[in-house]
């Protein structure tokens, strides 16, 4: 009897660390175990520098860092069952989402970028990986993300209930699930992303931790008219975006010939996550009645309680449905990857806009 056990393994666009979920998909969707393993510091610093928009690297470097990922995130699954006594022979497969640098799913050459080489996660573990979800629903005409939704309506989906699940990571990205089944869902901007990297470079710290930083600035409107202003924000859905648009440097053309202290930008910053998700939540057609709220964001209470302020419905995290939500995406992968080794559509046309519905990922055998 093949096992019903897999791996998900995330590594998204605030590149905070690898989030590992073991899931069981004998009876619904179980949450079993679930880790966090930090990058390597210099990995880190590189990878933020090539999801630059203006950065470039050699081909010798970028095989290299492929190479690097992959043992990276290898070791992170062997430390992963080590520490939960799980047998890697047990696993059907690993989902690894693999580490985004690119995203580029307009223009005449449409592409995705995921780093870490799936050969050599396969063959460290021992355990079948599935990778590269995003770039079929991409050849197929979609945005190749988000691709969580469908995850999202199998594990939160209530019958004649309308609701919205939130993903703050790096990016955020909403799902409307509507009480006759349908599902929609796009990427609203910048997530935990900006944030992140402010408090970086203005106080060496890789988050803001509750919004304590930013609770001890001012929202300065003209700049919050400015960001609000960026034309990809009216863009009509299906839509996403990544770091290489939402980065420092997007935001620096916005600072100029402003004197503001470091704690206004980033309260500035929090509330244009939260404005943005809310009006692209608030412009929906559906009579939303409940929030709920995945990812890092969940756990940054200034973003919460602005979020809340600009909804009409209960803003709450994942957590009270019973699910972690620093694990949501992993174990999205977990399922994507389910989806795939059963040959199941992985993707939402309503949501990337791809022609149809495709099997997302490659399989590398064990």
């Amino acid at each position: 009897m093949l096992s019903s056990l897999y791996i998900g393994l995330m590594s998204g666009t605030s590149l905070d660390g690898m989030d590992v979920a073991l899931v069981d998909f004998a009876d619904g969707t179980k949450l079993l175990h679930s880790g966090h393993y930090q990058l390597p510091e210099q990995l880190r610093a590189e990878l933020l520098r090539l999801s630059q928009s203006n950065s470039a690297i050699s081909l010798e470097q970028f095989g290299q860092m492929e190479t690097v990922l992959g043992q990276t995130f290898a070791n992170a699954v062997n430390e992963f069952c080590q520490q939960n006594a799980v047998n890697p022979a047990n696993i059907r497969a690993i989902g690894s989402h693999g580490q985004t640098v690119r995203h580029n799913p307009q223009g005449d050459l449409p592409y995705t970028l995921q780093m870490g080489d799936a050969n050599i996660i396969a063959e460290r573990t021992g355990i079948t990986t599935v990778a590269d979800f995003r770039r079929r629903d991409v050849a197929a005409g979609g945005q190749g993300a988000p691709l969580v939704p469908a995850f999202h309506h199998a594990l939160f989906a209530k019958p004649n209930s309308t609701r919205a699940i939130v993903n703050i990571g790096g990016i955020a990205n909403i799902t409307l699930l509507a009480e006759n089944g349908s599902v929609n869902g796009f990427d609203t901007g910048p997530g935990n992303g900006l944030m992140d990297a402010w408090c970086q470079k203005h106080w060496r710290i890789a988050y803001d931790d509750n919004g304590q930083k930013a609770a001890l600035g001012q929202i300065d409107q003209p700049l919050l008219e400015q960001l609000l202003s960026e034309p990809w924000l009216q863009l009509p859905a299906p839509k996403s975006t990544g770091r290489d648009m939402f980065n420092l440097e997007w935001l620096a053309v916005h600072l100029q010939n402003l004197s503001l202290s470091p704690e206004t930008v980033l309260r500035t910053l929090n509330t244009f996550t939260a404005k943005t998700i809310a009006n692209a939540l608030l412009a929906s057609s559906q009579n939303i009645e409940d929030v709920f709220v995945c990812g890092g964001g969940a756990h940054n209470a200034l973003l919460m309680q602005t979020l809340q302020s600009l909804l009409p419905c209960p803003v709450q995290s994942t957590e009270v449905l019973g699910v972690d939500p620093d694990y949501v995406e992993a174990m999205a992968f977990a399922w994507l990857a389910k989806q795939c080794i059963d040959g199941k559509p992985g993707n939402v046309v309503d949501v990337t806009g791809a022609k149809g519905s495709r099997i997302l990922g490659a399989i590398y055998q064990a």
